[in-house]
């Protein structure tokens, strides 16, 4: 029997990336997926038709993290589909690189109101329609919230975050038998590190150079891991940060 059969996950930002390679992962797994997204209706269609070409089930559910109102929508557009939730990957994301100088205050809301507000709302969206056996967060925070890296003040900060609330809230929610745990990757070749030119660049060789297993990540990489922690193997785990960069801190 499959890891994660009759379960229903949310996988937040799923049209592409780390998201998508999730929303398979789980699928493959046996959980019914909701791939949400917020603009690219057509990478979500395509990740639903690679689920159901492989005999999952998947919708597609359009909606901005950061909004209230798309939130209660996503969540009852999955309760109709498949009944309550019993998984949330909370993976939607962005990020800008860049030096104090350049900072403003339109990014610094840029990225907290999607890393951060949007991950808390979704949270408590999640929270509503599990039901008394509990289930899974997992939010994807990032290893820069270790390392550190020189231009990133405002997207360390927002995954600093990250990290800080799954520590509360595994507190808070584990009495409901509702675990919370983080996957924090390293460099993963996706969409986004190819648009944003770090693949093939310096920023990938000195990744691969520093790193002890030698590579970058791949989405398939993250998505074995939400596996793992929305699975009742990782059932005496929680407020854990699980590093995953190829032994990159």
């Amino acid at each position: 029997m499959k890891k994660l059969a009759n379960k229903v996950a949310v996988i937040t930002g799923a049209s592409k990336g780390i998201g998508a390679g999730i929303a398979k992962s789980l699928a493959a797994e046996g959980a019914s997926v909701v791939v949400n997204y917020s603009s690219s209706k057509e990478g979500a269609d395509k990740v639903v038709a690679e689920i159901e070409s492989n005999g999952g089930k998947a919708i597609a559910v359009q909606g901005n993290v950061s909004d209230l109102a798309d939130i209660a929508r996503l969540f009852a557009e999955t309760t109709k589909a498949f009944g309550p939730v019993d998984i949330l990957v909370n993976n939607a994301g962005v990020y800008k690189f860049g030096g104090i100088e350049q900072l403003t205050a339109e990014e610094f809301h840029t990225q907290f109101d999607t890393n951060v507000l949007g991950l808390l709302l979704a949270t408590q969206g999640a929270v509503k329609t599990f039901n008394e056996n509990g289930g899974s967060i997992i939010n994807i925070g990032s290893v820069v919230s270790a390392i550190a890296p020189i231009g990133s003040s405002i997207y360390t900060a927002t995954k600093g975050a990250v990290d800080a609330i799954t520590h509360v809230l595994s507190k808070e929610l584990g009495p409901k038998k509702i675990r919370v745990n983080s996957i924090n990757p390293g460099m993963v070749e996706t969409e986004g590190t190819h648009a944003a030119g770090f693949i093939g660049s310096d920023f990938q060789t000195e990744q691969e150079r520093t790193a002890p297993l030698g590579r970058i990540g791949q989405p398939e990489d993250i998505g074995l891991l939400a596996v793992f922690l929305a699975s009742e193997d990782s059932r005496w785990l929680t407020g854990e940060t699980l590093l995953a960069g190829g032994g990159v801190r």
